[in-house]
């Protein structure tokens, strides 16, 4: 085994997740600020000329001012290799995050604190508490007016099933946001809007001992409200409990404000004390342990065209084990292939950095010829084993797709079977008629718009979509099945998927019911495996 133990214990990787618009890449930005990987924040949405956050790499995305898809983020800060992986907000590319959580360590949570807990956190986090990973909260906007703290950490802990411990506590909000109080030191850090997006903000901690000091900084009402405030908490909040934290059962809170960059790097420190080291992962012969395994990994997200030059394909990978040396050759478990991984980069949005040695923790992009799919795996040539798949969404709308010019049919098929390789939508056939009739699937009808911008600009093909009526679709288990012979109900259709697998597209959820009764024995999955 190597010696790998040093730099896999220096590594913490996870996602952020939130709500559209809860501040979720200012808080991206202010990390990297901090690492010294950008040396001014962008402005994420805005004119033209203003500089785009650096997740945001795709044009659409630029347009809208939204994260579509995910952006893999390394740097270095007070010794520790921190990977970030930023999810899209928007709840039409939930499935994307889904994804990349599961190529994450721990999660941290943003939340808006006029807004509180929206839908798509709630969403996001149930996903995170399937797979019981830890998640701290960061409670954002407090220079804008929040609403009841007590009330937020109610809401969270009612609305997500989560027990909550505030690390340090807000002193009023908006005009009269003063600083936060850090409950462990006993002290208060006054917050001065001079911090605008730099790092060389200077803010003052004074002990609540020293009365004067305090009184001179917040006034006689916030200091009365806060002295109130810190001996309900000492008598209400749980315990603080790192092992609990670790198992997903309980969430340390923060207060802050990424914009003005106050409670951000307070909230880097503690929760890189707090956060776990790359962890073990189950795989079909066992749990593979980080620094003990050699070399492993699986893919989690392709993502064609990122550089339009290049018209090139990059498959991310986590590396869940040892150490990934540019020159070794590897397994491609699924693809039956020794082989060595062509153009290992590490990268910052659409910056590349090609690199010769990675270890687990880390994120890779390689370049893809066009024979990864999400959930490969690969591993050292002598070994064989695959990690668990990742479940494939079941879409909610449903389109055919009519190309407008038919000369261009060669494009289309090549540019709609790349993006659904990314995962992004899912392309059925009719059942009998091969590639001449396509329908796409997706999770959120965005993902529509997305890929009629991304067909036109990366591939040059108009096409016109046309909605059908289905809302659900379930894969048949049954590997003998005669789908000719089955019988169904009117609102049925039969389809295949690209792995030539037979699903079923209904109107109506009672026609699923039906179905199973006229069909003894039949077996339908709400998920596809890939």
């Amino acid at each position: 085994m190597g010696n790998y133990d040093k730099e896999i214990n220096r590594r913490r990787t996870f996602a952020i997740i939130s709500h559209p618009d809860a501040g979720k890449t200012t808080l991206t930005e202010k990390f990297l600020l901090y690492g010294g990987a950008i040396n001014l924040a962008g402005s994420v949405k805005g004119k033209a000329t203003a500089r785009h956050a650096v997740s945001d790499w795709m044009e659409i995305e630029k347009e809208r001012g939204i994260s579509v898809t995910s952006s893999v983020l390394q740097f270095e800060y007070d010794g520790y290799c921190i990977n970030i992986l930023d999810t899209p907000g928007h709840q039409d590319f939930s499935e994307d995050t889904y994804r990349t959580l599961m190529a994450a360590d721990s999660a941290v949570m943003v939340i808006d604190g006029s807004k509180g807990v929206e839908a798509q956190t709630r969403k996001l986090f149930k996903v995170c508490a399937m797979r019981g990973i830890p998640i701290f909260t960061f409670i954002n906007k407090m220079d804008r007016d929040a609403n009841d703290t007590f009330d937020l950490l109610d809401e969270v802990e009612k609305e997500l099933g989560i027990a909550t411990c505030p690390i340090n506590w807000p002193i009023g909000s908006g005009k009269e946001f003063k600083g936060v109080y850090d409950r462990d030191e006993r002290c208060v850090i006054t917050y001065s809007d001079t911090e605008k997006g730099t790092k060389e903000g200077e803010a003052t901690r004074i002990s609540i001992d020293d009365e004067s000091a305090i009184l001179e900084h917040i006034g006689e009402a916030a200091k009365e409200k806060l002295m109130g405030e810190i001996e309900l908490l000492d008598g209400a909040s749980a315990e603080f409990d790192l092992d609990a934290v670790r198992a997903g059962k309980l969430t340390p809170v923060f207060f802050g404000s990424a914009l003005t960059n106050f409670g951000v790097e307070i909230f880097l420190q503690h929760f890189l004390e707090m956060a776990t080291t790359p962890l073990p992962r189950k795989a079909d012969i066992g749990i593979i342990q980080p620094s003990e395994n050699e070399f492993s990994a699986f893919v989690f997200k392709i993502q064609a065209n990122m550089n339009k030059a290049h018209r090139d394909r990059i498959a991310f990978m986590r590396i869940c084990s040892g150490k990934f040396d540019a020159s070794m050759e590897v397994r491609h478990v699924q693809g039956e292939k020794v082989m060595r991984l062509s153009q290992p980069q590490q990268i910052m949005a659409d910056d590349r950095k090609i690199l010769s040695e990675a270890y687990a923790g880390d994120i890779i992009g390689v370049f893809d010829p066009g024979i990864f799919s999400i959930g490969d795996t690969l591993c050292m040539p002598k070994e064989k084993f695959a990690y668990e798949g990742i479940p494939t969404f079941a879409p909610e709308h449903f389109a055919r797709v009519r190309q407008l010019d038919t000369m261009k049919r060669k494009q289309f098929v090549k540019g709609i079977t790349q993006i659904a390789q990314e995962g992004a939508i899912q392309i059925f056939q009719e059942f009998n008629t091969g590639m001449e009739e396509i329908i796409v699937g997706v999770v959120g009808v965005l993902q529509f718009d997305v890929l009629k911008y991304r067909l036109e600009n990366e591939y040059n093909v108009e096409i016109r979509l046309e909605n059908l009526p289905f809302e659900h679709i379930r894969w048949i288990e049954n590997q003998d099945i005669d789908l000719k012979n089955l019988t169904g109900t009117s609102d049925m259709k039969k389809i295949k998927d690209l792995k030539d697998r037979p699903l079923l597209l209904f109107v109506n959820e009672w026609s699923i019911g039906m179905t199973l009764d006229r069909n003894k024995g039949l077996v339908l999955s709400e998920f596809g495996k890939n």
